[in-house]
């Protein structure tokens, strides 16, 4: 728990010295909002709740594909070698799940907020609504930081990265929209408990594996 904790405070001290990424990341979510705002708002009665939701959570996955993406790639040969003779692999992925999650958590709730005040908010369930988020956000830079890890051993690692993080990311999405559209509908909890389910299961597993596997990766 000390390398953890050791490991995301450097993680923090290391984005508030770059600050220009994390301003970059919330340039980019602001402005993509203000682009789709200045779009629907030439077309009216245009954006529905389904469109509204959809909308939303693209702009929430390429958010999370830019911001975890560089979880490994910043880090030079040298600063690994330093890591490996310091702390365990263990630490080191589950530091990074951690500190990409509250990064996720940070832009999905930004985002969220500055959202449905642009483009309105005809989410029934706001509770429910936010639990996507939390878990959509979880999950997101679980799989996106354990793709960046193998990615990072590759030459083009941005390409590696967009091909094997699509197929892990895609049924979560699916199922993260669907939990949000019975959010948006204003369903009861007990008509989402499937969703809520498989969404925690998927989040679970994917921190086990990467907890199990990226030590044999960092050994490479």
């Amino acid at each position: 728990m000390n390398e953890i904790k050791t490991l995301i405070w450097k993680e923090v001290t290391l984005e508030w010295r770059q600050k220009y990424a994390l301003s970059g990341m919330l340039l980019y979510v602001v402005s993509t909002v203000f682009v789709a705002y200045l779009s629907f708002s030439l077309r009216r009665n245009q954006l529905t709740p389904i469109v509204w939701n959809t909308l939303f959570w693209i702009i929430i996955l390429f958010t999370a594909v830019n911001a975890v993406a560089k979880s490994f790639s910043q880090e030079r040969y040298g600063r690994l070698i330093y890591y490996y003779s310091l702390c365990s692999p263990q630490a080191i992925i589950i530091s990074k799940i951690i500190y990409n999650s509250l990064i996720m958590l940070t832009l999905s709730g930004i985002g969220f907020g500055i959202y449905s005040l642009v483009m309105g908010n005809p989410v029934g369930d706001i509770g429910l609504y936010l639990l996507s988020i939390l878990l959509a956000a979880i999950g997101f830079a679980s799989v996106l930081t354990l793709v960046a890890g193998i990615a990072s051993k590759a030459d083009n690692s941005a390409t590696l990265m967009a091909v094997l993080s699509f197929p892990l990311i895609l049924p979560m999405l699916l199922m993260t929209i669907k939990l949000a559209k019975n959010a948006l509908d204003g369903l009861d909890w007990s008509v989402s408990t499937d969703e809520i389910t498989t969404l925690l299961s998927i989040d679970l597993i994917v921190i086990t594996l990467s907890y199990l596997l990226f030590p044999y990766l960092w050994r490479s």
